[in-house]
Parts: structure tokens; C-alpha cells; sequence
């Protein structure tokens, strides 16, 4: 019996869907298949407190599926500060760059709602409750994926002695779209600017120990406001909380392969293929994670679309291509945000005065520090 789907999409994030959309503009038949897998959720009735920093790559991806927010959800980056804890530090300036932004601070719900809408008018896509036979599976349930260990792929966990506490807040002070991060024995804190060019909130990540990621949790909102003022030493003065905060922890993860085969229906070939959280996640210090998972539908995609005409979207050696392209690109991103994570927390010997020396001899490197910075720009 022949499939009816080309694709069957196991998750419906950002990641499941965007490459729903570049499937289906390929004129691929894709089922889009529900999971809550993986996801960080808020509590009932509570704002989202989610964003995330898109890069330039990811920006083009999504407005040419014109699913791209307004200024006031995607806020510019111009400027990024990132500051040590014994007076190192490294600034990055989009003028410097020759760009109009470093990157992009995407409000969640509002990404979210621009797929939604795509995907529910765009007829070669078919919500599903339930998984069906199709071609090609693609997993992207998220970390926390039951396909992934169900299709026999193991998944690589080196846990980080870390929980990430996410929250929104309201500032005193403009943010005047610079991106601040700081680097300390307490952990690493960053404040990305919302609300557009003349916000005045701030999406918070803050990586701690998951001992004192319990304590931060209990305090009630305004002395938790205060501990945030505190670590960001009052760049933007007071604070005050908008929401409920989230916490989860954090590890670099990657499974061991990314594709396989299925058990065929009748006489047609099946495949599965990983793809975003399902596949890796990287300590979001340097704010990639979702930047990744975009990267791997857009190769995935890719290598289907320019497939000779006589190989199926199963083909396993399309997918071992894809496979080999996305593990070349996340083995350096994983090791540069490892590498940065271990650094920064440990306070042992000399350690903390070579970090920040290297900061400072960072900042005034030329070439090497723009080569960082387009890199991390998706350029």
C-alpha cells in the first residue's frame, strides 16, 4: 500500500513547523503531528516568559515563509555586552559588523502564532493527532523525545551542574537594544531586550547551580527583583518581575545518529531522521540552541529539495548527508559553548585572572573577534 504522506513531522514547535512550511512549499505532502515532549511550559494562566536570539540566517528562513514577527515581538540586538567578574570583558557593535543587528530577541508566543497561521492555510500540510505511515519520519519532539529512543538512537547526556531560570522583567531604564550578559561566580546571567527599539523589559536567562536555582525559585517576586538588580550590578535599576519564572536544567546532549530505516509498507521504503532538540542541545549561553534546529531543517530540507528525481525522500543517503553537514557545523558550537561554560565555573588557581585578561586581549583582537561575531550571526 503506497503512503499517503510523503512526510510524517513528529512535533510541533518552531522547528517541526518551520520545516513543515519549507516541505510543503516543495510540494511535499506532510503530516504535522502534535507532541508536548521536550517542552518547557509555564504555569496555567501565566505569560510565556520564552525568547529567543535569532540570528541573521534564521531571520531570512522565517520571512521567506512570512512568518517573521512585528518590531514590537522581534527586537534588534545593536550592541552586546559581555562583562567578567574580575573587570574582563568583550563588546560587540552591529555597525562594526557592517549589519543592522547582531541578532534578533523573538518573543516566543508571537513566532509561535505567525507558524500557526502559516501552517493552517498552507494545504499540503495536515494536522494530526496521531502518528501516520508516511515516507519519512522527522523527529522534532525536543529533548525529551520518546520517538528518538522508540527508532533505537541513543542520546549522549553530559549533564551541566546548571538550571536555567528564565523570566521576563520590567527595567527602570531602557534596554536601548543592547544585549548584557554577565559572567560571574554566581553564574552567568543575560538580559535580552523585548518590547522593541524603545522597550524598557528585558527576557532574563540565569544559569546557576541547581541548589541555588531552588532558592531563587522561592523568593517571592520582589526580592527575587532585587537579587536580579544586584547580579546585573543595576545596569537598568530597578526591576520588577512580569510573569511567573521557569526553570530547567541544562546539559549538552547529542544523539549517537541521526537517521535509520523503518520497516517498509508493502513495497515502499521508510526512513526517520532527527532533527533541533531531538538531535543536540548546547548550553544556551551563547544563545544557539534554536538557531541550530532552524540550521538543521533548512540543510534537511535542502538536501530533499535537490535530490535527483529518481531517489525518494528516503533515501538514506540523502539523510547521511545531512547528517554528516549538521554534525560538522554543532561540533564546533558545542564545543565553543562547553568550553565557555566550564571556564566560567571554576574559581580554582589562576583561573579567573586569565579568563578576564583573555576578555580584554578578546575585545581589541580585530579579525579574529569580527570572525566570532559573523560566525555567531549566522554570516
Amino acid at each position: 500500500m503506497a503512503h499517503t504522506f510523503d512526510t510524517c513531522i513528529r512535533g510541533t514547535g518552531i522547528v517541526g513547523r518551520t520545516l513543515a512550511l519549507l516541505l510543503a512549499r516543495d510540494r511535499h505532502k506532510v503530516a504535522l503531528v502534535a507532541s508536548c515532549a521536550g517542552a518547557v511550559h509555564s504555569a496555567p494562566d501565566s505569560i510565556d516568559v520564552r525568547a529567543y536570539a535569532l540570528n541573521a540566517a534564521s531571520r531570512a528562513l522565517l520571512q521567506s515563509l512570512r512568518c517573521w514577527p512585528d518590531a514590537d515581538h522581534a527586537t534588534a540586538v545593536t550592541h552586546m555586552r559581555v562583562l567578567g567578574d574580575q573587570g574582563g570583558s568583550v563588546q560587540f557593535d552591529a555597525n562594526a559588523q557592517h549589519a543592522d543587528a547582531l541578532a534578533w530577541i523573538v518573543d516566543v508566543p508571537a513566532l509561535e502564532a505567525c507558524l500557526s497561521q502559516a501552517v493552517r492555510f498552507q494545504p499540503q500540510i495536515e494536522l494530526l493527532d496521531a502518528p501516520v505511515s508516511a515516507a519519512l519520519t522527522v523527529v522534532c519532539e525536543g529533548r525529551a523525545s520518546a520517538t528518538r529512543a522508540e527508532f533505537g538512537a541513543r542520546f549522549e547526556v553530559t549533564p551541566y551542574a546548571q538550571h536555567a531560570i528564565a523570566a521576563r522583567v520590567a527595567c527602570e531604564h531602557a534596554h536601548q537594544q543592547i544585549a548584557r550578559q554577565w559572567f560571574s561566580p554566581e553564574g552567568i546571567l543575560a538580559f535580552l531586550p523585548m518590547g522593541g527599539p524603545q522597550g524598557n523589559s528585558v527576557a532574563v536567562v540565569w544559569s546557576v547551580t541547581p541548589e541555588h536555582a531552588a532558592k531563587l525559585m522561592e523568593l517571592p517576586a520582589q526580592a527575587f527583583s532585587e537579587r536580579l538588580r544586584d547580579a546585573s550590578e543595576g545596569a537598568l535599576g530597578t526591576l520588577s518581575l512580569l510573569a511567573e519564572r521557569a526553570v530547567w536544567p541544562l546539559q549538552l546532549a547529542r544523539a549517537d545518529r541521526w537517521c535509520g530505516s523503518l520497516p517498509a509498507v508493502g513495497r515502499d521504503c521508510a526512513s526517520w531522521v532527527l532533527a533541533g532538540d531531538a538531535a543536540h542541545n548546547v548550553h544556551p549561553l551563547a544563545g544557539q540552541g534554536l538557531n541550530l534546529g532552524l540550521a538543521d531543517v533548512q540543510a534537511l530540507a535542502s538536501v530533499l529539495h535537490q535530490r535527483d528525481y529518481w531517489r525518494g525522500v528516503s533515501d538514506l543517503r540523502l539523510l547521511r548527508r545531512y547528517e554528516r553537514e549538521r554534525k560538522a557545523a554543532l561540533w564546533a558550537m558545542g564545543l565553543a559553548t562547553d568550553g565557555l561554560q566550564q571556564l566560567f565555573t571554576r574559581q580554582d588557581g589562576p583561573l579567573p585572572k586569565l579568563r578576564n585578561a583573555g576578555m580584554k586581549v578578546f575585545d581589541v583582537s580585530g579579525p579574529l573577534k569580527d570572525f566570532v561575531a559573523r560566525q555567531a550571526m549566522g554570516m
